[in-house]
């Protein structure tokens, strides 16, 4: 499945290690992310180096070809939000995953539309677990 996987970049970069993993683990269950550098700790300087109407351009193009956007949200990001909603205006599938204890938006967590999880995890294992879970259950819906 070609999966959008989205998290804060200019919000905050201390959950790096977690986008890390959860992208790791997508790749491992033989999924294609493609925005699997947004994981990457050397991002910032990569991402530097396009101009935002690029960065806009591409990653729209890859919102609209996605079957599915999985989005961590322990860290708020403008960015991350305007990717849901912009998902959630194509009918993509999409998990939002924060950890558990972590102020989330209630715009987020009070969503009610059909393809749209919201979780909190403990841990990475719980977190790739709601993953996988997702994903079976995305495969099977048409959009």
């Amino acid at each position: 499945m070609d999966l959008y996987f989205s998290c804060s970049l200019t919000g905050g970069r201390q959950d790096q290690p977690a986008y890390a993993a959860l992208v790791a683990h997508l790749k491992a269950l033989g999924h294609r992310v493609l925005t699997e550098h947004l994981a990457s700790p050397a991002i910032e300087g990569q991402e530097g180096k396009v101009s935002p109407k690029e960065i806009y351009e591409r990653d729209m193009a890859w919102l609209w070809t996605c079957e599915a956007l999985i989005a961590e949200v322990s860290t708020p990001s403008h960015g991350v939000g305007f990717e849901i909603a912009s998902a959630l205006g194509r009918g993509r599938p999409i998990l939002c995953l924060a950890r558990a204890g972590v102020r989330v938006s209630k715009m987020l967590t009070g969503i009610q539309h059909p393809g749209f999880v919201f979780r909190t995890y403990g841990t990475m294992e719980e977190a790739c677990g709601q993953m996988e879970a997702f994903l079976t259950e995305a495969g099977r819906m048409t959009w």
